[in-house]
């Protein structure tokens, strides 16, 4: 009995990691495939912000988000999926999320958004350093 109880245990931590990565990394797919659709105005707002050659950058984001993203939710090269995605979060989070420089109607919003990426930038950083949670068990545990 004690046996069957340590099985399940370590059978629902790698469906609870397997699972929270996928859902980590829909938010990226989502994103980018939404980036995908207003790729003109996606565009248009990089621009605004000073980045030269705006559509090559807009292409660059949606390749990173979606294929970054997706590798992360199936788990094929989770840590270098996660390890592409920090550094894109801390970017667009301090140019895109700068709280301390917003008006006092966008205050909120923005630091909101700020610590969401925070939070992403946390879970990122714990699968870059400990990669997926293989769902199949070797015979030697």
């Amino acid at each position: 009995m004690f046996n069957i109880r340590l099985d399940a245990a370590w059978l629902n931590s790698r469906f609870a990691v397997a699972a929270g990565q996928a859902l980590l990394g829909s938010l990226f797919v989502v994103s980018g495939l939404l980036k995908l659709a207003k790729f003109s105005y996606v565009a248009a707002m990089l621009a605004n912000f000073g980045l030269p050659a705006s559509e090559g950058m807009t292409v660059l984001v949606i390749l990173v988000e979606v294929g970054a993203g997706l590798a992360l939710a199936l788990g094929w090269h989770a840590r270098l999926a996660a390890a592409v995605l920090v550094p894109f979060v801390v970017i667009a989070t301090l140019m895109f999320h700068a709280f301390w420089a917003s008006d006092a109607a966008a205050y909120g919003n923005q630091l909101n958004h700020f610590l969401k990426n925070v939070a992403l930038l946390g879970a990122l950083l714990m699968v870059a350093s400990t990669g997926s949670v293989p769902l199949a068990r070797s015979h030697g545990q």
